[in-house]
C-alpha cells in the first residue's frame, strides 16, 4: 500500500510542479502526451479517479491538490503503473505517511511556486544566452520539428518550457530537441540543425 501512495504522490507532485492548480485536460494532456504514464484514451478516466480517491478537487475550474503531498523524492528513471492512476488508493491512506513527515520537520508549501518564471522561447533565449552558438539556431529548430510533428508552433513551445521547468539548467534548443525525440523525428537531422562548426 505505501508503495501504490508513493506513485501517486510522485505523478502529482511531477504534474502540479511550478503551478497551483491545472486545468483536466492539462493534467490529461500531462499523464498522456508529456509523460506517457497513459494511453490518451484513459486520461480523463485516470484524472477522474484521482478526484474521486479524494486527491484532487476542483476550484474555480481547475484542478488543485486536496491532501499535502510533504517531501516527494521521485528516482531518475521512475514511471508509475497505469493502473495505479486508473484505480488510484484513496488519499486517506496517505495521510499517516504524510503525517509522519509533517512532524520530522516543518512542511513547506506543498507546490512551491518555480525559482524563475518560465517565459516564452524568445525571451529564454536572451536570459540564458551564455554565448552558446547554438542558441542563435532555434528558431530553424522550431521551423524543422514544427513543420515535421504536426505541431503548432504554440504547443511545441508549451512543451519545451515545460521540459524547462523540469530541468532549471536546460537549454531552449536542447528542450526543442527533445520535444523533437518524443514526436518520434529522425535525431540526426537535429543534430545537423544544430551543428556548429
Amino acid at each position: 500500500m505505501r508503495e501504490e501512495v508513493e506513485d501517486i504522490r510522485r505523478v502529482l507532485t511531477i504534474a502540479f510542479r511550478g503551478t497551483e492548480g491545472l486545468s483536466p485536460q492539462d493534467l490529461e494532456r500531462t499523464l498522456s502526451f508529456d509523460m506517457e504514464w497513459v494511453a490518451p484514451h484513459e486520461a480523463e478516466t485516470a484524472v477522474r479517479a484521482l478526484q474521486t480517491a479524494g486527491w484532487l478537487i476542483q476550484e474555480g475550474g481547475l484542478l488543485v491538490l486536496a491532501v499535502p503531498l510533504g517531501d516527494v523524492t521521485v528516482p531518475f528513471g521512475w514511471f508509475p503503473r497505469p493502473s495505479r492512476l486508473l484505480q488510484p488508493v484513496h488519499a486517506s491512506n496517505a495521510s499517516q505517511s504524510t503525517t509522519q513527515k509533517v512532524e520530522e520537520k516543518p512542511q513547506r508549501q506543498a507546490i512551491a511556486p518555480p525559482s524563475h518564471t518560465v517565459t516564452s522561447p524568445s525571451r529564454n533565449e536572451a536570459a540564458r544566452d551564455t554565448g552558446d552558438p547554438r542558441a542563435k539556431l532555434i528558431q530553424r529548430v522550431i521551423r524543422y520539428v514544427a513543420r515535421q510533428s504536426g505541431l503548432e508552433k504554440e504547443e511545441l513551445s508549451r512543451r519545451a518550457e515545460r521540459k524547462q521547468a523540469a530541468f532549471d539548467l536546460m537549454t531552449p534548443w536542447l528542450a526543442y530537441a527533445l520535444v523533437a525525440r518524443e514526436q518520434g523525428l529522425e535525431m540526426n537531422e537535429i543534430v545537423e540543425a544544430l551543428a556548429v562548426v
